[in-house]
């Protein structure tokens, strides 16, 4: 399933109304600076912060699950939250905790052919519902660009950058997914909101 815009403009504007909705998309999950409280509760946490220091990998944020890749990368759940909108934000952190500086591999984009050409992405991951017996792909906007975060820079030992995916919302009472990403290993979330 897939979500697609009908916006249509003349001389080529109609990519306009798709990156302001990317735009909206990432200010709305990505992030104020107000999550670095540890008494957040889990509807601010549901925010990724921009930038966050190494100081903050501790406890201040909720984790909902650790999922481990390749080289020494691992992903952090944060948060997993139902919008309105019909659709779920999984965000979290993309951190290299291996002992060299490593690329994201291509694989974390999936094999689709619409989402391949758009660049590298989280465009390869998938929620499961096992009581409805459904999977969920990542949602894409009307040029194939996959909504989560795209082009990753190579991350140095250590380093940490923040990440979301956003997908179609299972049933209200779907309250349990499974987020699946190519070479890492799978997690159990909770869905708020």
């Amino acid at each position: 399933m897939s979500v697609r815009f009908t916006t249509r403009a003349r001389g080529g504007l109609a990519a306009l109304p798709v990156a302001a909705v990317l735009a909206f998309g990432l200010v709305g999950c990505g992030g104020g600076g107000d999550d670095d409280k540890p008494e957040a509760s889990s509807s601010s946490s549901s925010k990724s912060s921009e930038a966050q220091p190494d100081a903050q990998e501790g406890d201040a944020e909720e984790t909902l699950a650790e999922l481990k890749g390749p080289s020494g990368l691992f992903l952090k759940v944060t948060a997993a939250q139902r919008d309105a909108g019909g659709f779920i934000t999984v965000s979290g952190d993309l951190k290299n905790d291996g002992s060299k500086t490593v690329n994201v591999p291509a694989q974390l984009s999936g094999n689709e052919t619409e989402i391949i050409r758009n660049g590298s992405s989280l465009g390869g991951a998938t929620l499961v519902d096992s009581k409805g017996k459904k999977r969920y792909y990542v949602l894409r906007d009307t040029d194939g660009r996959p909504l989560t975060t795209t082009n990753f820079p190579a991350l140095k030992t250590g380093e940490t950058l923040p990440v979301f995916m956003q997908f179609p919302a299972p049933p209200a009472d779907a309250a349990e997914v499974t987020l699946q990403l190519p070479m890492f290993t799978t997690g159990t979330i909770e869905i708020s909101g």
